[in-house]
C-alpha cells in the first residue's frame, strides 16, 4: 500500500508541476499558485463541511499550518532560482528535498534492508539525473544555489509536516484544508506586494476562462498528492514513501515529452531508467 500511494503521489505532483509550469508561461507563477490554491480551499472547505470531518480536528493541525507557511516560501525560492538559472542545475538540486523526510525516518529508527537501501540510492540518483543536470557551461550564481537549497529543504519539510498533520483518514481533510488556507493567507499578501511593486498579476489580455479548469486541476492535484503521501507515510516506512513520492520530476519530464513534444536529453532518459530500477527495488525489497 505504501508503494502504491507514494507512486500515486509522484504522478499527481508531477502532473501538477507540469500544469503549473505550462500556466506560468502565460501568467505570473505567484498568481498561478494563489489562484490554484484558492480553488483547493473552496473544494476542501465544501468536503469538510459536507462530511463533518472537522470533528476529527486535533492539535496535529499545527503541522498543517507549518506546512502551509513553508510551502509558498519554498515555491517562491524555487521559481526565483529558476529565473536566475541555469535550469539544468536548479531542477536537479531542487529534488534533493527528499533527504529531509528520509533523514527524519532514519532518526526515528527506520532501518531499510540492503535491497531497499540500494533502491533509495538508485532512485534518488535517477531523480537527480531526470532533471537534466548541467555539468558544464557558465558559472552558477551562488544566490541561485542558495535559493534552490532553501526550496529543496522547504519541499522536504512540507512532506514531513503533512505526514504528521492528521492521525486518521477523516482527519486528513481538515489538515489539507488548513494547509491550503494557510497557503493562500501567505501567498495572497505576497501577490499583493508584488503588484504594488509594479509586477502585473495577470497577463495583458486578462485571465482567459479556458485557464480556469487548468488552474483547478493544478490545485486539486497538488492537494490529492499531499493526501496520498500522508497515507503512504502512515502505512509504511517513511524512507520508502518519501523516495517513491520524489519521482515526480520524472513524471513532469515525461509529460513534457508527451504533451509538448520536448525531447528528453540522454541524461534524463538514463535518469528515468534508473528511477524505474530503484522503484522496483523499493517495491520488492
Amino acid at each position: 500500500m505504501t508503494a502504491l500511494f507514494a507512486l500515486a503521489t509522484s504522478l499527481l505532483w508531477g502532473m501538477a508541476d507540469f500544469g503549473g509550469g505550462a500556466l506560468a508561461r502565460r501568467t505570473p507563477a505567484l498568481t498561478v499558485v494563489v489562484l490554484s490554491q484558492s480553488v483547493a480551499v473552496v473544494v476542501l472547505g465544501t468536503v469538510v463541511a459536507a462530511t463533518g470531518a472537522w470533528s476529527e480536528a486535533s492539535p496535529h493541525l499545527w503541522f498543517a499550518v507549518a506546512a502551509g507557511l513553508v510551502g509558498p516560501v519554498a515555491m517562491l525560492a524555487f521559481h526565483r532560482a529558476l529565473a536566475l538559472g541555469p535550469m539544468g542545475v536548479v531542477s536537479p538540486l531542487g529534488s534533493l528535498g527528499v533527504a529531509v523526510p528520509v533523514t527524519v525516518g532514519l532518526v526515528l529508527g527506520e532501518r531499510p534492508g540492503p535491497a531497499r537501501f540500494t533502491g533509495i540510492l538508485v532512485t534518488v540518483a535517477g531523480v537527480v539525473l531526470a532533471g537534466g543536470p548541467q555539468l558544464r557551461g557558465a558559472p552558477v550564481q551562488r544566490r541561485a544555489v542558495v535559493l534552490t537549497l532553501v526550496a529543496a529543504f522547504g519541499f522536504g519539510a512540507v512532506m514531513t509536516l503533512i505526514a504528521e498533520a492528521s492521525t486518521t483518514l477523516t482527519g486528513l481533510f481538515p489538515a489539507l484544508f488548513v494547509q491550503r488556507v494557510t497557503n493562500v493567507a501567505a501567498g495572497g499578501p505576497a501577490l499583493w506586494a508584488s503588484v504594488r511593486r509594479g509586477v502585473p498579476a495577470l497577463p495583458p489580455q486578462g485571465l482567459p476562462r479556458s485557464m480556469l479548469p487548468a488552474l483547478a486541476f493544478v490545485g486539486l492535484a497538488d492537494v490529492a498528492a499531499n493526501g496520498t503521501y500522508s497515507i503512504a507515510a502512515r502505512h509504511g516506512p517513511v524512507t520508502v514513501a518519501a523516495v517513491l513520492a520524489s519521482l515526480y520530476p520524472v513524471v513532469t519530464a515525461l509529460a513534457a515529452r508527451g504533451f509538448l513534444s520536448e525531447r528528453l536529453r540522454a541524461v534524463q532518459a538514463a535518469g528515468a531508467g534508473l528511477a524505474l530500477v530503484g522503484t522496483l527495488l523499493l517495491a520488492t525489497g
